[in-house]
C-alpha cells in the first residue's frame, strides 16, 4: 500500500493540489493558464439610424404625444419679426404721445449742439430705445433730441431741416433705430475705424472749425457725432446687402438664384463681424437685418437657410425665434447629404455656444433641437472631426451636469434632451481623441450619475449603456469606470429594472464580462454586491427558452451573462460561491443540453469555459461533485463536433474531470482519449497543453498506458516538446509528467524506440541547461522562476528513468 501511495505521487496528476502557503507566483500564474480563462466576446452591434430619427422605433417616445415633434414646416410667418434685441422677458408697446422737438432758437439751429446728462448711468436705456423708435427721419441720427419742448411749427421746420442732410449720412432703413454707440469689442480694429472715420467726417462738413477754441461741451458734442458718422460709414457696406435680400425676399428680383443669396448672406455676416455688429447688444438695425433674415425662410434652398441660421444665431436671436432657428438647422441636418453645409461656417460654434449658454427652464425645447442636430452631425466622421476640435466633449460634458441638476418640473424635456445628447457622446466613444476626454473629463463619472439620476428612463440607460459598452473594450477606459464608486451595484439595478429591454440587457451585462475580464478588483467589487447571484441568475432563468427554441436576442443576452459568470469564477470566493449553487451549475448544464455548436458555437464555448473554471472548486461541498459525469456526457457535444475552439475547451474540461477515477473510466471507454492524442498533433500551444492533461491523469492508471502507446502518445509527445517546448516550460513541464506518469515511475517501460529515445534525451539535456535555456524567452526573470519550479524537477526525473533503463 505504501510503494502505491508513493508511486501516485510520483505520477502525479494533471494540476495537483498543493497548500496554498507553499505557491509561488510562478506556480499562481501556471495554474491560472492550466485551470481558470477569462472569455472574450464581440460587442453588441449598434446599427446606424439611417433615417435619422430623433427617437427610434424601439425608443418608448417613439409613439409619445408629450415630446417634441420630429416632424414640422417653418415659413417666415413663424417668426417674430419684432425681436429686434436678445428677449428680455418682457415686451414693451409702443409709447401713445406724440413726438416733440424742442429747439433753443430757430437762428441757432445749425450750431446747437447736444448736452450730455450729467451722470452716463442716470440715462436708461430702455427709456433711450423706446424714444429712438418714435423717430423716423433719417437726419435725427446726427440730431439728438434737446430737453425743451416745441411747437407744431417748429417740428415741421426741423422736419424740412432733416431734409436737407446730405443723403449719405441717412440710413437706407428709416424706420429702424439709430446706432447710439462704437461696440466695445475688438479695441484694435475699433480705433482704426474711429480714426478713417473721424477723417471722413470732417471731409464731409461735419467735423467742427472752430479748432482749439472749441469748449468741453463742443468736444463731447462732436465725439457723438463722430461715432454715429462711424456707424453710418459701417452701414453703407451692409445696407446695399441687405437690399439685394430685401428685393430677393419680395420676388423683386427673380433672376437672383438660391446660391447667389447664400452668397450675399455670407457677406452680410463678414460685413457685420467687421463691424463688431454680431452678438446681443451690439447691432442697432438688428429688427431690420431679421426681418430681412427671416423672409429668406420661405425660399427652398438648405444652403441659403444654413447662412440666415449662421446669422440668426450670431445675432442670439431668443425666444420663439432661437426655438424656430434650432429647428431649421435640425431640419438642414436630418439630410445626410446637407452635413457638408456644416463645415466653414460658424453654426457648429453658436450649437454648442447654447449648450453652455441656455437652460432647460426657459429654451428647453430649443436645446432639444440643437442636441438632435448633434446626434445627427456626430455619425458623419468629417464632421465629428469638426466637432472634437471645436471641443464638443467639454461642452457636452458640462451641459450633461446641467441636465442632472433640473428640478422635477423640467425633469420630463431634460430627459428628452438627456436622449439626444447622450447618443452623441455614444458616436463620439468610437473615437480615440474623444476616448481620452472621456477619461480626462471624468464623463464616465458623469453618466453613472445621470443613471442614478433618470433610472426609470429606459433611453437615456440604454445609451449609456451602449457608451459603456463601446469604452470598456479599451483599457485605460475599462480602469477608469471600474474605479467609478458604486457602479457595480448601479449596473445590477439597471439590471433588474429593465430586465426585459434586450438591447439594454445585454450591453450593461457587456460591459461587466469586460469590466470582470482583466483585473481581480473588479471580480472583488462585483461579489462584494449581495444582489450579484440572485440578479444573474434570475436574468438567466428568463431568458433561457424551455419551448420553441431559442431567439437571437435571448441567445445574445445569455452569451454575455454566462461570459460574466465565467470570469466571475476567477475570484476564488466568487467562483466557490457559484460552483456550490445548484441553480448555477442547472442552467449552465441545460444550456448545454438544449443547444448544439453548430447552433450558437460562442454560447456553447462561453458555457463549456464556465464549467470549466467551476471544476477548480471541485471539492465535497461542490455541486459538481455528484454531477461529473452528466458533465463529461455533455463534453462529447463539443468534442465530436469540428469546431477547434469548442474540442479544446471540452478538453478542458475533461483534463479537471479526469481527476476522478469514474471520469477517467468514461473517458477511456467512449475512446476518448484518442482525441487526446489527436489534438497534439494540432501544433497549437494551449490545445497540446490541454491534451497533455487529460494524457496525464489517464496514465496514473496502468490498465490505460498500454491504450495510450498503442495510439502512440509517447511519440507525440517528445514532438510537441522538441517543437513548442523552448521556452514555454509549463507546457514542457506538462508534457515531460505525461511521458513520466506513461513510464510509470520506477518501473519505466518501453514507451519510445532507438530513435524516439535518444531524440527525448538530447531534448532533456539541452532544456536542462540553464545558459541555454533562458535565451529561448524575452522575459528571463519569469523565464528562470517557471524553469526552475515547473520545468526543472519533472524533466530531471524523467532524464534520470531513461538513464536507467538504458
Amino acid at each position: 500500500m505504501g510503494s502505491m501511495e508513493r508511486k501516485y505521487e510520483l505520477c502525479g496528476p494533471f494540476l495537483p493540489r498543493r497548500h496554498p502557503s507553499l505557491r509561488t507566483s510562478a506556480e499562481i500564474v501556471g495554474e491560472a493558464r492550466r485551470i481558470l480563462r477569462t472569455q472574450s466576446t464581440q460587442r453588441p452591434y449598434t446599427p446606424q439610424d439611417a433615417n435619422r430619427h430623433l427617437f427610434p422605433l424601439s425608443s418608448v417616445r417613439a409613439d409619445h404625444s408629450s415630446r417634441p415633434s420630429s416632424t414640422f414646416s417653418l415659413h417666415s410667418q413663424n417668426f417674430d419679426i419684432g425681436d429686434s434685441r436678445p428677449n428680455s422677458g418682457t415686451r414693451l408697446s409702443p409709447l401713445e404721445h406724440k413726438r416733440k422737438i424742442s429747439i433753443p432758437g430757430r437762428d441757432d439751429i445749425s450750431k446747437a449742439s447736444p448736452k450730455p446728462p450729467d451722470d452716463p448711468l442716470d440715462t436708461k436705456r430702455g427709456l433711450r430705445r423706446a424714444r429712438a423708435r418714435l423717430f423716423r427721419a433719417s437726419s435725427l441720427t446726427t440730431l439728438p433730441p434737446l430737453p425743451a419742448h416745441t411747437d407744431a411749427s417748429q417740428e415741421r421746420f426741423h422736419q424740412d431741416r432733416a431734409k436737407k442732410l446730405p443723403s449719405e449720412l441717412a440710413f437706407v432703413c428709416g424706420d429702424h433705430k439709430e446706432f447710439s454707440s462704437v461696440p466695445p469689442l475688438a479695441t484694435t480694429r475699433r480705433s482704426q475705424s474711429e480714426s478713417r472715420l473721424s477723417q471722413s467726417s470732417v471731409d464731409s462738413g461735419l467735423g467742427s472749425a472752430e479748432g482749439p477754441t472749441r469748449t468741453r461741451a463742443d468736444l463731447r458734442g462732436n465725439g457723438k457725432n463722430n461715432k454715429n458718422a462711424g456707424a453710418d460709414s459701417r452701414w453703407d457696406t451692409i445696407a446695399p446687402l441687405l437690399q439685394q435680400l430685401k428685393a430677393a425676399a419680395a420676388g423683386d428680383s427673380c433672376q437672383d438664384s438660391a446660391d447667389h443669396l447664400s452668397d450675399v448672406c455670407a457677406s452680410l455676416y463678414d460685413a457685420l463681424a467687421e463691424a463688431a455688429m454680431l452678438g446681443p447688444h451690439r447691432c442697432e438695425k438688428r429688427s431690420s437685418v431679421l426681418r430681412t433674415l427671416f423672409r429668406l425662410i420661405d425660399l427652398n434652398s438648405p444652403r441659403l437657410h444654413m447662412r440666415v441660421a449662421e446669422l440668426c444665431l450670431a445675432l442670439h436671436v431668443s425666444g420663439n425665434n432661437l426655438l424656430n432657428i434650432c429647428k431649421l438647422v435640425f431640419q438642414i441636418s436630418r439630410n445626410e447629404a446637407n452635413d457638408v453645409l456644416f463645415h466653414n461656417n460658424s453654426v457648429l460654434d453658436s450649437l454648442l455656444g447654447l449648450l453652455l449658454r441656455e437652460d432647460v427652464f426657459t429654451c428647453g425645447e430649443a436645446l432639444f433641437y440643437c442636441a438632435g442636430t448633434l446626434k445627427f452631425l456626430s455619425g458623419n466622421a468629417l464632421v465629428v472631426q469638426l466637432l472634437l476640435d471645436k471641443d464638443c466633449m467639454s461642452a457636452a460634458h458640462r451641459f450633461v451636469q446641467k441636465l442632472r441638476k433640473v428640478d422635477d418640473d423640467h425633469v420630463a424635456i431634460a430627459g428628452h434632451i438627456l436622449v439626444q445628447i447622450t447618443a452623441t457622446l455614444r458616436n463620439l466613444a468610437d473615437h480615440a481623441k474623444a476616448r481620452s476626454l472621456f477619461v480626462s473629463q471624468s464623463t464616465m463619472s458623469e453618466l453613472c450619475l445621470i443613471l442614478q439620476r433618470y433610472p426609470a428612463d429606459r433611453d437615456v440607460c440604454t445609451n449609456v449603456s451602449r457608451i459603456f459598452s463601446k469604452l470598456s473594450s479599451y483599457s485605460e477606459c475599462r480602469l477608469a469606470l471600474a474605479q467609478t464608486p458604486d457602479c457595480y451595484q448601479l449596473f445590477l439595478e439597471l439590471l433588474t429594472k429593465h430586465s426585459r429591454k434586450q438591447d439594454l440587457v445585454v450591453r450593461v451585462l457587456f460591459t461587466l464580462g469586460n469590466l470582470t475580464s482583466k483585473g481581480d478588483e473588479a471580480r472583488r467589487q462585483l461579489f462584494r454586491c449581495e444582489t450579484l447571484a440572485d440578479t444573474l441568475l434570475r436574468l438567466y432563468a428568463d431568458y433561457q427558452p424551455r419551448e420553441g427554441g431559442f431567439s437571437r436576442e435571448a441567445e445574445d443576452v445569455l452569451v454575455k451573462l454566462v461570459r460574466v459568470l465565467a470570469n466571475m469564477c476567477i475570484h476564488q470566493d466568487a467562483g466557490a460561491a457559484l460552483a456550490a449553487n445548484d441553480e448555477c451549475v442547472r442552467l449552465l448544464m441545460e444550456t448545454m443540453e438544449l443547444r448544439s455548436v453548430e447552433e450558437n458555437e460562442e454560447l456553447m464555448v462561453n458555457a463549456a469555459a464556465a464549467i470549466n473554471n467551476l471544476t477548480f472548486y471541485h471539492k465535497e461541498s461542490s455541486v459538481l461533485k455528484c454531477k461529473q459525469l452528466d458533465i463529461a456526457q455533455l463534453m462529447l457535444k463539443l468534442l465530436l463536433s469540428s469546431n477547434m475552439t469548442a474540442m479544446h475547451e471540452a478538453t478542458r474540461v475533461y483534463g479537471n474531470l479526469s481527476q476522478s477515477k469514474d471520469v477517467r473510466e468514461f473517458i477511456m471507454h467512449n475512446k476518448v482519449y484518442r482525441f487526446a492524442v489527436t489534438l497534439l498533433d494540432s501544433k497549437n500551444p494551449d490545445v497540446c497543453f490541454s491534451a497533455s492533461g487529460v494524457l496525464t491523469n489517464l496514465a496514473l492508471d496502468p490498465p490505460n498506458r498500454a491504450c495510450l502507446s498503442m495510439e502512440g502518445a509517447a511519440t507525440k509527445l517528445t514532438d510537441c516538446l522538441r517543437d513548442l517546448g523552448a521556452g514555454d516550460w509549463q507546457l514542457s513541464a506538462q508534457l515531460c509528467q505525461a511521458l513520466w506518469n506513461m513510464s510509470g515511475g520506477d518501473a519505466p517501460e518501453k514507451l519510445l524506440d532507438g530513435e524516439d529515445r535518444r531524440s527525448l534525451l538530447e531534448i532533456l539535456k539541452s532544456y536542462l541547461d540553464e545558459n541555454v535555456a533562458v535565451k529561448w524567452t524575452e522575459n528571463k526573470d519569469y523565464s528562470k522562476a517557471s524553469w526552475e519550479l515547473d520545468f526543472r524537477p519533472v524533466a530531471q526525473k524523467l532524464l534520470s528513468c531513461f538513464v536507467v533503463e538504458m
